[in-house]
């Protein structure tokens, strides 16, 4: 047996729910720390682990302990703090610590790659070059245009300016550098920042409930409290956000900033560095390696004043954490539905709570969960009830559809509303979470319809693209020129998406512009940017949009929002699909009249007399909701119950549920008290991207019940008749059915 402080545990990145045991290596008997990443054998090959303990354990009996290879670090990579949270967040959701850690990390620190910051150059005439004689160049033109040009820069010139100057300006400098003309320094590329001077900084003006919302969290910093800020679309939740970061930036601490959406990053972090007197780091999967290590390291450093970042920077590690912020924390895009599926929101409150400092989830339309959670007690609601300024809410109404003979699903009323609207030069928001020209191509003469070959699912007619495509498994194809199975020359497009939408629109006002905006329209780096500038830029516009414009944006001169299908979440397979109905029509509607003129929301349905309307048309989010949890109580289901969701998949149609029904026979032999099974089923969507799935569900309304018998069946799964045929999956707290 080794002795116990020379044994070091080690996380690496397996699907494996344990950590291993090396004996240190003999140039490192003594330096290593929880934290470091080292070099490990790992079967017949190498991998990167991460030293969770080290000296702490008695080794694996009757194993001989290998020696760790390569030590990466001169000191840990992570702080134990951070540490702590990936260890709490493995057991929370019964997923291998190596995985947890090392999909959490930089892309380059799992390479094995130092953790080194980005660094820029500036580029200076040394002594000689400013007493030199461009004349003595004559011989090299570009050379001695660079020496002028450095001359205009005393301050030396950026490698942008230089491109700016001289596409090939390497080649030339580096011949100046040879000559002893040129030198050039080297410094870390800082976070964005304002200057500590600005003249033009001014403090917000707050109104009262904006007034309290700060003091009460403030008065809370240095210590744990978790804030529900729950205020109406335009109701300044941002400049709470913004004022309490001042008090903690002015206490030498750094904030943790979580927003749901890439596309809301460059306006939120150009609002953040014009106003938060310090450093403003971004952190989203839209940012190279290399930006995203930069960013990371310089949150951990304390460099960084500011972290702002989607679901994944919940992980960053921060020098001096003072509080975190998640802004739309009812956003079903912080939970992570692939490989490790944690929730960042729920993560972030159990990070404040481990480090101390209060945690404020902010939203006009908060989820059911924390809803319960304020009702509970467990968290502080605090309540933005008017609209900054001299805005009002809009005024909403329902528009029958029942009647039918409508145009591309365009109701007469809303194409009024709409030409009256432009008329006065306002801006006009028309809202279907759909894109694509069509949802099915269909011909009449058989029946047939362009099926995904790899899922039950419709292949979505692109028109300009010219092509099929699914949503869920990216499969795409060219539309046939006649029916496949009957050679009928004409199929039709049935169904409305954002491209036909827009060329409806386009037909019914030829002069005015209309700016779509969904995944297709901003697939390249900084299209949603530019068009956002466009609508800023804009007078009297129709922006046509899915749920990416619906969420965070201030576009003051909209003053008509059209829902063109509200009818979308009524009766869908998962039990929050109402919630979220709810949630995206006050969203959406919140849009219009942000600024001093009235806004108008127009909402496309063939069920006006549904009850959940009835709450939405006087915007009673808290009497909608009370309703929805009322049913979920009666139901037990979140968040009055608890959901664990085991999936499984496979080639063969069968193996699914054969091996869920014995993970359910292990399951009930366990006698679980408390907890039903409900399942083996297919999936609502029982086939994607070729694979054939079905799932079993473990409902409880004790949390600890459900937890105990999720940590008895994770070490048997593997043994399970069709383990090895299958992929399995489980899913703590799932946000999606589907």
């Amino acid at each position: 047996m080794y002795e116990r402080q020379g044994i070091i545990k080690v996380a690496v990145p397996a699907p494996l729910h344990q950590v291993y045991d090396y004996l240190p290596p003999q140039s490192h008997p003594s330096a290593l720390r929880a934290g470091t990443r080292v070099r490990v054998p790992f079967g017949r090959t190498t991998k990167i682990g991460m030293v969770v303990d080290a000296g702490a354990g008695d080794g694996q009996a009757g194993y001989e302990l290998k020696t760790i290879l390569e030590v990466l670090d001169d000191r840990p990579v992570l702080p134990d703090a951070t540490l702590k949270l990936f260890q709490w967040a493995a057991s929370y959701y019964h997923h291998p610590l190596g995985e947890v850690i090392f999909s959490s990390l930089p892309p380059p620190l799992r390479q094995g790659a130092r953790p080194e910051k980005m660094v820029s150059y500036r580029y200076h005439l040394t002594e000689a070059g400013l007493d030199s004689d461009p004349g003595d160049l004559s011989r090299a033109p570009k050379q001695a245009a660079m020496v002028t040009f450095l001359r205009r820069h005393p301050d030396g010139a950026s490698e942008a300016q230089l491109l700016h100057h001289d596409a090939r300006w390497r080649i030339t400098v580096r011949a100046l550098i040879d000559k002893g003309l040129i030198y050039r320094n080297k410094k870390t590329s800082p976070a964005r920042a304002i200057k500590e001077s600005d003249p033009d900084y001014r403090p917000f003006r707050l109104n009262p409930d904006q007034t309290g919302a700060v003091e009460a969290i403030c008065d809370r910093l240095g210590g744990f409290a978790a804030f529900l800020l729950d205020g109406i679309t335009g109701s300044g939740k941002t400049e709470v956000y913004l004022n309490v970061i001042d008090q903690v930036i002015a206490q030498n601490r750094q904030a943790l900033v979580l927003i749901p959406e890439i596309g809301l990053t460059p306006q939120l972090v150009a609002r953040f560095a014009d106003h938060v007197r310090a450093p403003v780091a971004v952190l989203h999967s839209g940012l190279s390696d290399k930006e995203r290590l930069h960013a990371w390291l310089l949150a951990r450093d304390g460099e960084a004043g500011v972290v702002i970042g989607t679901r994944s920077a919940v992980f960053t590690p921060l020098l001096r954490p003072g509080i975190c912020i998640i802004d739309e924390e009812h956003d079903p895009s912080f939970k992570q539905q692939d490989g490790f599926r944690y929730h960042a929101r729920d993560l972030a409150v159990m990070r404040a709570r481990q480090e101390a400092v209060p945690v404020v989830l902010g939203s006009a339309t908060p989820s059911l969960e924390s809803l319960h959670n304020a009702g509970q007690g467990r968290y502080r609601r605090l309540m933005l009830r008017e609209r900054i300024g001299n805005a009002r809410p809009p005024t909403i109404h329902l528009l029958d559809m029942r009647a039918g003979g409508h145009e591309n699903d365009l109701s007469p009323a809303l194409l009024k509303a709409v030409k009256t609207h432009l008329e006065q030069d306002n801006q006009v928001l028309m809202f279907l979470n759909r894109r694509g020209y069509a949802p099915t191509l269909f011909c009449p003469g058989c029946g047939w319809i362009a099926l995904c070959p790899r899922c039950d699912a419709h292949m979505i007619l692109h028109r300009s693209r010219h092509r099929l495509h699914c949503h869920h498994c990216d499969a795409q194809q060219a539309p046939p020129a006649q029916c496949p199975q009957c050679e009928a020359p004409d199929l039709l497009a049935l169904g409305q998406g954002t491209e036909r939408i827009e060329e409806a629109l386009q037909a019914q006002f030829p002069k005015t512009e209309i700016i779509r905006i969904d995944r297709d329209s901003t697939r390249r780096k900084g299209a949603m940017q530019a068009l956002l500038q466009r609508i800023h830029e804009g007078g009297r516009q129709i922006l046509l949009g899915t749920q990416m414009i619906a969420k965070g944006h201030h576009l003051p001169n909209i003053t008509l929002v059209g829902i063109l299908n509200a009818d979308q979440g009524l009766f869908g397979a998962d039990f929050r699909a109402i919630e979220r109905m709810g949630q995206l029509i006050l969203q959406v509607a919140g849009r219009a009249g942000r600024a001093d003129k009235p806004g108008e929301v127009y909402i496309q349905t063939h069920y006006p007399d549904h009850p959940a309307f009835r709450p939405l048309l006087s915007h009673d989010y808290q009497g909608f909701s009370r309703m929805l949890l009322e049913e979920r109580r009666l139901a037990q289901l979140p968040p009055c119950g608890n959901l664990a969701l085991f999936r499984a998949e496979a080639l063969d149609q069968a193996l699914p549920r054969r091996f869920l029904q014995a993970l359910h026979h292990q399951a009930t032999a366990l006698s679980p008290e408390g907890v039903r099974l409900l399942g083996p089923v297919t999936a609502p969507m029982e086939k994607r991207a070729g694979r054939f799935r079905a799932q079993l569900l473990l409902l409880s309304t004790q949390r600890r019940a459900l937890h105990l018998l999720l940590k008895a069946l994770i070490p048997v799964l593997e043994g399970l008749p069709g383990a090895r045929k299958v992929r399995w999956s489980l899913d703590v707290d799932p946000q999606e059915m589907f």
